[in-house]
């Protein structure tokens, strides 16, 4: 099969999201001016950079109450800092219900029963008990084409690594399978783990 984008893929559902898979969640915490802290998942996330630490999410949608994006990026324009939870296996409810199209007045880790916690670096709260959280500062925001996609990167600040996560001095992620997404309502979980020796090592 192949299609063009503009023409449509003649198909009950877009399969776009199902060709780029695994995706990690980014979980964005994130404060508005007026103190409202915001909680939403988003599965275009990544780290871009060692050197500084930095990462990404893309925003790409609007809500009514918001001038053409959503809370999350609202808000990060507005304060310059969030945080990026790690989404764990246990915690995908909690994730799920945050993704609730709610009033940017509305506490999304009251909404989904979670506890927040100051972060160390930035005014920003993150989700106690996460398996890892960064602390980001906002470097820039890019608006790609189409209505409503924009990119926010971030330097991170600080990062958080919940002790029983930790192997050996290093971060065992099959301790608390993180989610992924996957397209459709599709989601997958890491449970095992397999290396491969680079050529050049």
């Amino acid at each position: 099969m192949f299609y063009r984008p503009e023409d449509g893929h003649g198909l009950p559902h877009n399969p776009f999201n199902a060709v780029i898979t695994p995706r990690p969640i980014g979980w964005i915490s994130s404060r508005s001016a007026d103190g409202v802290n915001n909680l939403a998942p988003y599965s275009f996330f990544n780290g871009v950079a060692y050197t500084p630490p930095q990462v990404m999410f893309a925003s790409t949608g609007s809500k009514e109450d918001q001038d053409n994006t959503k809370d999350s990026m609202a808000n990060i324009e507005e304060t310059g800092v969030f945080c990026v939870n790690i989404v764990s296996y246990a915690m995908r409810d909690a994730m799920n219900a945050s993704s609730q199209t709610l009033g940017k007045e509305v506490d999304e880790f009251a909404h989904a029963g979670l506890t927040a916690e100051d972060c160390q670096t930035i005014n920003c709260a993150r989700i106690a008990g996460a398996p890892a959280a960064l602390e980001c500062k906002l470097t820039k925001i890019v608006t790609l084409p189409g209505v409503s996609n924009r990119v926010a990167f971030g330097e991170v600040t600080g990062v958080h690594l919940r002790d029983d996560c930790m192997k050996d001095g290093m971060f065992d992620v099959t301790t608390f399978e993180p989610l992924a997404r996957l397209g459709y309502r599709d989601y997958s979980r890491v449970t095992e783990v397999f290396s491969l020796a680079r050529p050049d090592d």
